[in-house]
């Protein structure tokens, strides 16, 4: 979970801040794997640690994540526990 605060109104003595919770986002194996890279681009990284080199390439843009482990005959489970560590590790 991240806090954010921005400032909703200022005067030359006042500020209000306005706050807001943001989730850290999650993948599932059912999102495409244009979306996963859109959530965070390291997420590119750990892909291609796996052996994915197709992070950037057309067909990614319409695949899931389970299709695109089926393909490269990948597990699935593994590429969505270690982007959603990663995910998790940037929101502590």
């Amino acid at each position: 979970m991240i806090k954010m605060s921005e400032v909703f109104f200022k005067d030359s003595d006042i500020a209000i801040y306005k706050e807001e919770t943001v989730m850290a986002q999650t993948v599932n194996k059912d999102m495409l794997i244009g979306e996963i890279i859109g959530i965070d681009p390291g997420n590119a990284a750990i892909l291609m640690s796996h052996g994915m080199h197709c992070p950037g390439c057309p067909s990614a843009q319409g695949e899931t994540l389970e299709e695109a482990a089926q393909v490269h005959s990948m597990d699935v489970d593994v590429l969505l526990s270690d982007i959603n560590g990663y995910l998790a590790k940037k929101e502590a």
